[in-house]
């Protein structure tokens, strides 16, 4: 497949003007002496690719994805490591206004990192107009002491006429010390990204072990790709009221023994979800299977059972118990 280049047919002149309008390297950039490391946090609205963008610094999928807004529910943090530097990218759920205690406790999460970060990304979709959504979400990162950076996502989607729309409209909105347009799913400017947020970490110490990728238990996991695989299966109301909690693994022979139990709120939703004689759920666990066995490198066996909670959404209690509450 041909490389991706989101500027072909901009004249030498437009891509000086561009270049020039991004911005300069940042001052203060260490020598090779000097271990950075540091906290960087990935806002923005709900599908503004943070996970995706996640994933593709990573090397590998640790965060799920899916079409469906509102997928991350946890703060996740995932470890790049560069010479000399770790980065630790803390992946936060979408901000957005919320319609229940669920998602009053999202925006609770996601605020959580503005103010505990050296690195605040804000990720903005360069396919999609900026509106009220994206200015809320810019008085936050306004007011956070870290280094402010506008990551343009899904350049892959828009002309270069549109990105450079968009970035005109977010800086009004907001002042950042740098700006960078990127394409997770094309890998576009990923590394680019990776070395650009390197840049702005001060010196410090390895905040996480050398073979330890992110701080999710083995769990959350579980119950993430699960998850993860019901949202790509079921559609209109069904995903947001699906909640997912591993309740039990022990491995035995080489072999883990998993089962999970899958919330919803109400028959018609466990129905849909276990589908005509047990088929959709039976798919559903053959795919989070095979992500797990990738994750975890040994054969998975994976129980999975449904459970009616009526309006759990707005149960603190059992928002808290499955792990979404914001000081989880």
């Amino acid at each position: 497949m041909d490389e991706f280049d989101p500027f072909e047919g901009m004249t030498d002149d437009e891509l000086d003007a561009m270049v020039s309008d991004l911005g300069s390297e940042p001052d203060g950039f260490a020598g090779e002496d000097g271990f950075r490391s540091g906290f960087v946090a990935l806002v923005g609205r709900p599908n503004a690719g943070k996970s995706t963008l996640m994933n593709a610094c990573m090397g590998t999928k640790m965060a799920i994805t899916s079409p469906v807004a509102q997928t991350t529910r946890r703060r996740m943090r995932g470890v790049v490591r560069r010479e000399g530097v770790q980065i630790v990218f803390v992946d936060t759920p979408g901000l957005h206004k919320p319609h229940d205690s669920l998602g009053s406790e999202l925006n609770k999460s996601a605020l959580a990192e503005l103010g505990d970060v050296d690195v605040l990304c804000f990720l903005i979709d360069a396919s999609q107009p900026i509106g009220r959504g994206d200015a809320w979400v810019a008085e936050r990162v306004a007011k956070s002491p870290a280094k402010r950076i506008l990551v343009l996502t899904k350049a892959d989607l828009a002309s270069p006429e549109r990105v450079l729309e968009q970035i005109s409209a977010a800086r009004e909105l907001c002042e950042f010390d740098d700006v960078i347009v990127l394409s997770a799913t094309e890998r576009f400017n990923v590394d680019s990204f990776i070395d650009l947020v390197a840049s702005y970490l001060p010196e410090g110490p390895k905040w996480f072990p050398d073979t330890m990728s992110t701080d999710a238990s083995d769990d959350t996991i579980v119950a993430e790709f699960v998850r993860e695989k019901l949202l790509m299966r079921t559609r209109e109301e069904v995903p947001h009221s699906v909640g997912v909690i591993c309740d039990s693994m022990e491995r035995r022979r080489g072999v883990l023994h998993v089962h999970a139990v899958i919330y919803v709120e109400r028959e018609g939703q466990k129905g849909i979800i276990i589908g005509k004689k047990g088929e959709m759920l039976k798919h559903v666990g053959i795919d989070a299977r095979r992500d797990l066995e990738r994750i975890f490198g040994c054969k998975v066996f994976l129980e999975l059972e449904v459970r009616v909670k009526p309006n759990w959404r707005e149960d603190a209690r059992e928002i808290r118990r499955l792990g979404y509450a914001a000081d989880e």
